[in-house]
């Protein structure tokens, strides 16, 4: 139980919850900007991971590179899934606003289970092995023991993703104007806001970050299936409710402290327990704390 095998364990469940964070922001912004809990989000992130794999298999076959592959693979799977999510949107969401609302919500648990079932059809129920995108670099093998070019990835993309998004939202004449939707639906519309178009943008931000998660994974992980999107989806939904739903920097340090759980749990118990131990800190928080770590009732959601 050397300091070095904790850092590797601190560095693997900081990759895991980057990967979570990537997929629970989308639940949170469309929970932030519409109070609607988005199930079918797993799915759009399998659906980003297998766009990757028709790609990334394609390209591979023709003989490019791995940046080439891994870059044109990840921005197909993120304008591929983000038509998906934009899709889904209108025709799943949008008639249902006024209804009530578990009417929307049955209507995305539906849409989950029919996108599993359309990648299972128009794919297989088997394991896919999904190409090595990213490649072993030689300046960081000194280091590959503690944590692999991979995770490296993982943890560099999404450093750099968040920032973005931070950026974004907070500098941004588009993020206001999600803030404001989000504060105040009407208020916002009398403002001169189109909310509508503020809605499938936040549909399709959320659907480009669960590809980008999707793609990532996929990459680590070596196969993918049609069933992958569904544990991801509960992890990463886990994670939005543990920081708090409707907080992005709520999502985040929740997917973080979901991530490094299961990799401690992991590594100094046993792997058969990482889900629950997962869920019962889950369980634990929301007990003392039901809105989440950094969940507040009049709290700013977006």
């Amino acid at each position: 139980m050397s300091f070095e095998y904790f850092f590797e364990l601190f560095l693997g469940g900081l990759s895991r919850g980057s990967i979570y964070a990537l997929i629970a922001l989308g639940y949170t912004m469309v929970y932030g900007i519409i109070e609607l809990i988005n199930f079918a989000h797993g799915e759009i992130y399998m659906i980003g991971a297998f766009t990757a794999l028709i790609i990334a298999g394609i390209l591979t076959f023709l003989g490019l590179n791995h940046f080439a592959v891994f870059v044109i693979s990840i921005l197909a799977a993120v304008i591929w899934a983000s038509a998906y999510g934009f899709t889904i949107e209108k025709i799943a969401y949008k008639p249902l606003r006024k209804a009530p609302r578990l009417s929307p919500l049955i209507s995305a648990i539906g849409m989950s289970i029919f996108l599993q079932n359309y990648v299972l059809i128009a794919q297989t129920d088997k394991y896919l092995p999904f190409p090595s995108v990213i490649p072993e670099f030689e300046f960081w093998e000194p280091y590959s023991h503690i944590i692999g070019s991979v995770e490296l990835v993982i943890l560099v993309l999404t450093a750099v993703i968040m920032t973005a998004l931070t950026f974004l939202i907070k500098f941004t004449k588009i993020g206001k104007a999600m803030r404001a939707t989000a504060q105040d639906r009407t208020m916002a519309m009398l403002l001169g806001v189109s909310v509508n178009k503020i809605i499938s943008f936040t549909f399709i931000l959320g659907s480009f970050l669960a590809a980008v998660g999707g793609v990532l994974v996929a990459s680590q992980m070596g196969q993918i299936n049609f069933g992958i999107g569904f544990m991801a989806g509960i992890k990463a939904f886990t994670s939005a409710v543990l920081g708090g739903i409707g907080s992005i920097p709520g999502a985040v340090l929740g997917a973080i402290v979901l991530g490094l759980t299961e990799s401690f749990a992991t590594g100094y118990i046993s792997s058969d327990y990482q889900d629950v131990f997962a869920f019962a800190l889950l369980i634990l928080i929301l007990i003392f704390r039901p809105s989440g770590l950094l969940g507040r009732a009049t709290t700013q959601k977006v």
